[in-house]
This record gives structure tokens, sequence and C-alpha cells, in this order.
């Protein structure tokens, strides 16, 4: 069974790993585990109380398919989780690595973002950090990007970074385009069929 730890922090974006969590879970049988960083409940933006699985000390990349940040307000209130250590872990072991909104940034403060194409809410925001030298590889687009593994989106594009971490998985199918589509039929031009 596919394993995604979903590495939550207080003030998180609730609406950027709803989507994955639901289709996944729900329709494809997916284990989906939170974590805090230290097991204990936290508030995502939208007040919403959470009470997770386990602690980040709990997340490896020997039993998770994929680790997966959602962003939020702890980046701008400057009390975000250093990621740099479980990032660099998934990703050097070949497993699925997301982040999305400040997240995304947060994987370029790794150097991560370094190598592989990548976007984001904007290049200015993955400059902040010194670690970071991707900028040739950076897309300035509102749908997800997804390289060898590693998934980047703005915060805007829940919908195009569930299908990323989806295909990265090889979990991409008719039924969850089938459920996908649901979603992303209000993108689409008044009457247009999907």
């Amino acid at each position: 069974m596919t394993r995604i730890a979903i590495a939550l922090t207080e003030d998180f974006a609730d609406w950027e790993c709803a989507l994955l969590m639901a289709v996944a879970r729900s329709y494809l049988g997916v284990e989906i585990r939170t974590a805090s960083p230290d097991g204990r409940p936290l508030t995502s933006m939208g007040g919403l109380k959470v009470t997770p699985d386990l602690g980040y000390d709990a997340i490896d990349a020997e039993t998770f398919d994929a680790l997966i940040i959602p962003g939020g307000l702890s980046w701008e209130k400057g009390t975000a989780p250093d990621f740099s250590a479980k990032a660099r872990e998934f990703h050097g072991a070949g497993k699925v690595l997301g982040g999305i909104c400040a997240a995304a940034s947060a994987l370029a403060a790794t150097g991560i973002l370094n190598n592989v194409a990548h976007t984001g809410n904007r290049l200015a925001s993955h400059q902040k950090y010194p670690a970071y030298q991707g900028a040739a590889l950076y897309r300035d687009q509102p749908q997800a990007v997804s390289d060898d593994k590693v998934i980047t989106a703005p915060g805007n594009s829940p919908i195009t970074f569930t299908m990323e971490i989806l295909k990265a998985l090889g979990l991409w199918s008719s039924e969850a385009e089938d459920e996908i589509a649901v979603f992303a039929n209000e993108h689409l031009p008044h009457g247009a069929v999907g």
C-alpha cells in the first residue's frame, strides 16, 4: 500500500493538501499520515484543528513513499520548522517530495530545486534563501511542476499539485482522473466539457 506523509505546520494552508488527502485516501486506498513537529495538535489557517498521527521524527523514507509539505503562514511568521534533512532524505532515496506555496520555497532553501524544474508562488520567494541557485529552472506558471519526483506548485494550484503527486507515485488512473476532473471543471470556460 502506498503511504504518504503530510508534514503540517501551525497555520498550514488547509486547502493545499485537502484534495490530495481526500482523493488518495478515499478513492485510491492510499494510507495518509499527518504529522506535526512534535505530534501535538495544531490549527490551520482556516481554523481547522488537527490531531496529527505522528511527529516529524517518525517520518522516514523507508516507511513512506512521499513527503508532502503544504504551505502556510508559519514561513511568514518565521516559525516554520526546517525541513532540510527530511527533504534531502526523501529526495536522496528517490521518493516523491512535494512542496506547495511557501513550502516550495522551503524546498528551495534545501538546494534540491537547483537541479530540477520547479515553480512556486514567486521566484523572488525562492531567492531569499542562500542555498537556492535554481533560477534558470524556475517555471513561472500557475500549474504544478514535476521533475525527478519533486513536485512544486504555487498556493493557488492544489488541483495540479494533486495530479502531479499521483502521477509521480504511479497512481494516475482513470478513477483518479475522473475524481480530479470534478474539481478541475470549475476552471473550464462556462459550457465547456472536460
